[in-house]
């Protein structure tokens, strides 16, 4: 709080919410360069050799809003834009956020344990006890996998021939500085598209040429109204949910959202030409995301969504599941961690749409009790993946600077993703999901049951803690629904 009192008397700054000062780093290494053996940290460098990198420039940090204002606050204004305009180019604004909020590169160490990304395991804690295997191996493995995640950032700006269309009737050209929980969500919904259309294995690869799904994909989440997936569109679809330009969305209005866009866009009977070729099920406590308690994933809700989608063609087809969770008040409650960490070793996992308040960033993924995350703070310039040159185009999509965040730090209000290929696929995940639910001593993140009529009672009465798994049994729910009772459980409202 000193430093920050120190910065702010320093850049005699006021509040915007405009401002459009954040940037890449392109000093930073790549994490392939960073594995260690030991519980090596970051090294922290001095602050103040931040405070004058080349000269005297200006920085920007968040403000941490209060619980009932989930809101970035920035500082700037138009008298230093010249200054803006040369830290923009510097790079030195992303160091600062770093220094100050503690969010920044990592030094992967494999004393840490496995890394879990996105349903897949990395054994990188095998590595000390195994002999003559070069070290090296599983971690770039895992490199690989991590920088093949499509990563979308803040845009703004011109690039040759092709700029940031106007949002809507705003005169807004870029997302910077509000657009960090849409861009996540972008994120999460590639990763959906990707492994449906190329595979979980699927890895990208400069030595070969680009794959055509690859390309439909980044356009799908350019920044105009033509692109399936833009701002503009999500923007258009979330104004019942209050999506405004400018200003910040959680979690459950963002899958609400994309639950509207998809259903917007579902024109053909050619479920191959949709935009997004699967179903979307939103999992609430209900249909309003008002009451609180565990949600519950509906069997035969997520059948009907497959056969609504279908237009009665298919009983089931490929889906997607999002659940909006809010696991706490001011922070997240600890009992919860572990449930979490487990659900990044589902097969289906898709992560998490979280981060610090005012800050969503997209975790893909866990080593011990850090997140490994995808950050869509970045300020990129707008870019053509039509052009000749599409390497060059989609290298912006892509990083392999790993960033983490201890899991217990985010903030309590939070989305989890998951894809299920098929029938057989989803029916993993509904076991996977409810051995879960068994071990969380009265308090899973969600449940599962058959039908509307297994609802257990616990969670329409907002109690916390009830898991019926495929069972009407009334004298277990009646049990879990008495410990779940006693438990000091910090659910809100979604």
């Amino acid at each position: 709080m000193v430093l920050k009192s120190i910065y702010e008397k320093i850049i005699g700054a006021t509040c915007s919410s405009k401002s459009s000062v954040e940037t890449i780093d392109n000093s930073q290494v790549p994490a392939s360069s960073k594995v260690v053996s030991g519980e090596s940290k970051y090294p922290k460098a001095s602050l103040w050799s931040g405070f004058f990198p080349a000269g005297f420039s200006v920085y920007e940090t968040y403000n941490e809003p209060s619980s009932s204002e989930k809101k970035a606050v920035y500082f700037g204004n138009s008298g230093w834009a010249a200054a803006v305009r040369k830290v923009v180019n510097s790079g030195s604004m992303r160091r600062f956020q770093e220094r100050v909020l503690g969010t920044g590169r990592t030094e992967i160490s494999s004393s840490d344990g496995d890394i879990w990304l996105l349903g897949v395991c990395h054994n990188i804690s095998q590595q000390e006890s195994t002999e003559n295997v070069d070290t090296s191996n599983e971690f770039a493995a895992f490199e690989q996998d991590f920088s093949s995640k499509i990563l979308v950032t803040y845009r703004k700006g011109l690039s040759n021939i092709y700029c940031f269309d106007p949002i809507g009737d705003s005169k807004y050209t870029s997302d910077v500085n509000w657009g960090c929980m849409l861009r996540s969500s972008q994120m999460l919904v590639a990763q959906a598209l990707l492994f449906h259309k190329l595979g979980r294995s699927w890895r990208k690869n400069i030595d070969r040429p680009l794959d055509k799904e690859y390309i439909e994909i980044l356009q799908s989440f350019g920044d105009s109204e033509a692109s399936a997936f833009s701002i503009h569109n999500l923007l258009q679809a979330g104004k019942g949910y209050g999506l405004a330009v400018g200003s910040w969305v959680g979690p459950y209005a963002m899958c609400r959202t994309w639950e509207v866009l998809v259903h917007n866009q579902r024109e053909t009977d050619n479920l191959v030409e949709q935009p997004l070729p699967m179903a979307i099920y939103v999992v609430s406590g209900d249909e309003d995301g008002e009451h609180g308690g565990a949600p519950v994933v509906c069997i035969e809700d997520a059948s009907k969504r497959c056969y609504d989608f279908s237009r009665g063609k298919l009983v089931w087809m490929p889906l997607l599941l999002l659940v909006p969770l809010v696991l706490g008040l001011d922070k997240i409650n600890p009992r919860y961690i572990p449930l979490l960490q487990s659900t990044f070793k589902f097969p289906q996992s898709l992560g998490i749409l979280g981060g610090k308040p005012g800050a969503s960033t997209y975790l893909i993924g866990i080593q011990g009790d850090k997140a490994l995350y995808l950050d869509p703070h970045e300020v990129q310039q707008v870019v053509n993946i039509n052009g000749e040159s599409q390497e060059t185009s989609t290298s912006s999509y892509h990083s392999n600077v790993i960033r983490h965040i201890p899991l217990d730090s985010i903030d309590p209000s939070l989305a989890i993703g998951f894809y299920c290929r098929d029938k057989d696929d989803f029916d993993d995940f509904c076991s996977r999901a409810s051995k879960l639910a068994e071990v969380s001593n009265g308090a899973p993140l969600f449940t599962v049951a058959q039908s509307r009529g297994f609802l257990p009672q616990a969670a329409s009465n907002n109690v916390l803690g009830s898991n019926t798994g495929f069972q009407d049994d009334d004298s277990v729910v009646m049990d879990i629904a008495n410990e779940a009772g006693n438990n000091e459980d910090d659910w809100q409202l979604l």
